[in-house]
């Protein structure tokens, strides 16, 4: 188990390996001087070489790159020279010294995204610390939908099969599936926030604190979470319908259950202690790869409905070419792919007998 676990996480290091190279030199072939963008239009010579300096952009692209795997490498190496873009600040650098040999400083520190180019040099992981638990609490929200009522239907799909009730399910299902998500949101926030806000008592747009009118602080509004992670469980919705119900069959015809059915015992108690447990398998499955795509696919349901969350802040990013915001968000969302990815197949190795002898 110890070695399965070590082969997946050595495939996990070489994906972000991969994506961070990508989204390196992705975002560094760009048009535009990132030292001109810090400054604006208050830019002159001066300060120019000063900022250059300061963020290491008078160094070569491949010296660049080398100090970017530096800064998010959580063992790193940094220069004993002030001048030196390495060089280990305290207020930079999240870390402590490990040890030191004659010209070089061996750290131990948090992964350092740098700084916002356009909010005063605010550190981008202040920036995704403030706005990740947003995203994430959208994230389980959507997915807890997608699980419950998904399991429900695609249940009652299977109970039911070739009935009206199953088709007319299958066709919402699809049309979920098949529905971009910018789209559906423009339409929820339009329908549910506007035309039938006086029955619904919804917004178009809110996040989850709102300041007061009055100036009386912070309040959580929970009801602006409906509809994003309404809009945002559609797709996956749809997919744990047809898993479950697909599934559920596929276990309704097996020789255990037909047996049970022999004992006189009621469809609820079969599939309720029989059937539902191993017909849950390709739902978590899905669940898991959604979880971590809901990261990614918020980016333009929070932007449409307001919601002060990381893509929200990507999308204010992108129109302000602040790249160090970009980039460290999708490094974030990859990792989390990652992650959830060796926690499932660790959980399947563990439940999987033949991958324990294998």
């Amino acid at each position: 188990m110890l070695r399965y676990f070590l082969n997946k996480l050595g495939y996990g290091i070489l994906t972000l390996w991969g994506v961070i190279t990508v989204v390196f030199f992705l975002f560094n072939i760009l048009p535009g001087d990132p030292a001109r963008m810090m400054l604006d239009q208050n830019e002159n010579s001066e300060q120019l070489a000063i900022i250059k300096k300061k963020y290491g952009f008078d160094l070569p692209i491949s010296q660049q790159y080398v100090n970017y795997l530096n800064d998010l490498s959580v063992l790193s190496f940094h220069s004993k020279n002030t001048d030196n873009y390495t060089f280990f600040d305290q207020d930079k650098y999240n870390g402590f010294k490990l040890f030191s040999t004659k010209n070089t400083d061996v750290v131990l520190k948090a992964p350092y995204l740098r700084e916002s180019f356009q909010k005063n040099g605010k550190k981008v992981t202040d920036i995704i610390a403030e706005t990740l638990p947003n995203t994430i609490f959208l994230a389980f929200f959507a997915v807890g939908i997608a699980i419950f009522l998904g399991i429900f239907l695609g249940i009652l799909s299977a109970l039911y099969k070739d009935t009206a009730f199953d088709k007319t399910i299958a066709i919402i299902s699809t049309f979920g599936m098949s529905l971009p998500s910018f789209f559906c949101a423009i339409l929820a926030a339009w329908i549910f926030g506007f035309v039938l806000n006086e029955y619904t008592g919804l917004n178009m747009t809110g996040s989850l604190y709102e300041v007061d009118d009055f100036g009386e602080g912070v309040h959580l509004q929970l009801k602006n979470s409906i509809l994003p992670a309404v809009v945002l469980g559609i797709r996956p919705l749809g997919v744990v319908i047809q898993l479950m119900r697909n599934s559920l069959l596929e276990v309704l015809s097996q020789d255990y259950i037909r047996t049970a059915k022999a004992k006189g015992l009621s469809t609820a108690k079969i599939v309720y202690k029989h059937a539902l447990k191993n017909a849950l398998n390709p739902v978590v499955t899905a669940v898991s790869g959604w979880f971590a795509s809901m990261l990614a696919g918020s980016v333009f349901v929070e932007f449409i409905f307001g919601w002060n969350g990381l893509g929200k802040e990507i999308v204010d990013a992108l129109n302000n070419l602040d790249l160090p915001i970009i980039m460290g968000s999708v490094l974030v969302i990859a990792t989390t792919f990652v992650v959830i990815t060796i926690l499932v197949d660790m959980i399947y190795a563990y439940l999987d007998p033949k991958i324990k002898l294998n």
